[in-house]
């Protein structure tokens, strides 16, 4: 009977010690280099990220076909421009703009959002499934509610599209980032850290959307300073006045390199370069190039993403 105990023992002390062995992940790596039959290999289902509602905004609606939350801007003339110290050449003049009322998605789109589409054989996959330092990212569930990244302006365009909405201009992102007063960041005049804004490589890679709910700008949208940048629909003009519409301006008709707007600053960005009207330019789709080179598809990066907007 003792050595009946004594094996019992010595089982119930191998099945619990912290040497036993670990059962091996069954998530399947994704390459690198994604081939087209890939495309329907994604494993993310849609994940509404639990957010801290901003105080003081109420208008908000939930989309039905990806889940991502909006926000109601409504019609009104702001300053646009930049009107701090800091500003760049490309920031300058500042002027009134006037905008019809319209919906913000309060969060970037996030990996699993980004899923949906191509489950739906409408997007094609990210360029890459990487992420600033993570090798496995877009295909991995722990990820599925941080930012979808490595999409050119076209995969961004045509997601936007597929959700009912569409890439917002620059003059509603800059709205929906200052409100309608003159500050500098989304949060105000107070200087950025890690409480605020995912910037200055302080996290070292994307963050969980609307992981920052004191750095909401006026409105109540997140992340609109850091994290990833965002492609917005306009072609870039180093000319801020883009010309004398200032009633829903949508940015000057083409750009000599196709170069499109890219907003907010990134994970990677100093201070600086996360202001409200801080202006970048990212080379878009050319098409006059042969379809599926480099130059069809135009830039992408670990630090852009996008999201979406839409008319009242």
């Amino acid at each position: 009977m003792k050595k009946i105990i004594a094996i019992l023992l010595l089982l119930l002390t191998a099945c619990t010690t912290t040497n036993a062995p670990m059962v091996e992940s069954t998530l399947t790596p994704f390459p690198t280099s994604v081939p087209p039959t890939a495309i329907h290999t994604s494993t993310n289902e849609p994940v509404i990220p639990t957010i801290t509602p901003t105080e003081g905004f109420v208008n908000q609606l939930i989309s039905p076909v990806d889940g991502m939350p909006q926000i109601y801007i409504p019609a009104g003339t702001f300053r646009m421009g930049g009107m701090d110290v800091r500003r760049a050449p490309n920031e300058i003049p500042d002027h009134d703009v006037t905008l019809d009322a319209f919906w913000m998605d309060q969060l970037e789109v996030t990996n699993a959002m980004y899923g949906l589409c191509v489950k739906a054989d409408v997007c094609l996959l990210p360029q890459s499934f990487k992420s600033q330092r993570r090798a496995d990212y877009f295909n991995n569930p722990e990820f599925k509610d941080y930012p979808v990244v490595y999409v050119t302006w076209g995969q961004a365009k045509a997601y936007c599209e597929w959700a009912g909405r569409r890439l917002p201009t620059e003059a509603e992102w800059e709205r929906a980032a200052r409100g309608d007063d003159f500050r500098t960041f989304p949060w105000g005049e107070n200087k950025a850290d890690g409480t605020l804004a995912n910037f200055n490589f302080i996290v070292n890679d994307t963050s969980r959307v609307g992981t920052y709910p004191a750095g909401a700008s006026p409105f109540g949208v997140l992340d609109m300073a850091g994290n990833v940048a965002e492609w917005v629909n306009d072609f870039y003009s180093f000319n801020y006045s883009f010309s004398e519409n200032t009633l829903n301006p949508t940015g000057p008709e083409t750009s000599a390199r196709f170069n499109r707007v890219v907003r907010g600053g990134s994970l990677g960005d100093a201070e600086i370069n996360i202001r409200v009207s801080k202006r970048s330019s990212v080379t878009g789709p050319n098409p006059n190039a042969a379809p599926g080179s480099s130059a069809y598809l135009g830039e992408y990066s670990p630090r852009i993403g996008f999201r979406c907007a839409a008319d009242e």
